[in-house]
């Protein structure tokens, strides 16, 4: 179930692992970000994807996460719906709704986030103007 048309956004499946969960049973915040992060990769860093350059250097300059419901072992694989809220010159922003799988998809998110991710140049340790094939693949995501 992954990519289905531009207009919504991207949809990916991501497991839930038994060691992603707390003492209160649930999906614990900080693993949260890391699910979020697998969620991504099949988007942004696929190989052929414009994007596939961002492999060589990006970095995470913003982190927003809204927890709006609980999320347990069970409700995996979590549908994860991923889009393009902002692209500037060095960096971009991507909106998730993450729901349990299965969830119909105009059910409320358990999860709201965004993270500001920053084109980096490894080498010089510098950020770096994102490609015109960058921005074209990011602007065919965007969601206002």
């Amino acid at each position: 179930m992954s990519g289905v048309g531009e207009q919504f956004g991207f949809h990916t499946e991501v497991m839930v692992r038994w060691s992603d969960m707390d003492v209160f049973q649930h999906i614990n915040h900080a693993r949260m970000v890391t699910l979020l992060e697998e969620a991504r990769i099949p988007w942004l860093f696929t190989d052929g994807r414009p994007t596939e350059s961002l492999r060589e250097g990006a970095v995470i300059a913003d982190l927003h996460v809204r927890y709006r419901g609980q999320l347990r072992h069970d409700d995996g694989p979590l549908d994860v719906l991923m889009w393009t809220q902002q692209v500037r010159a060095v960096d971009f922003t991507i909106g998730y709704e993450v729901r349990p799988g299965g969830a119909p998809a105009d059910s409320i998110p358990a999860v709201v986030a965004s993270t500001q991710i920053a084109a980096f140049d490894i080498e010089t340790q510098r950020l770096r103007r994102l490609t015109d094939d960058e921005r074209e693949f990011l602007l065919r995501w965007r969601r206002d």
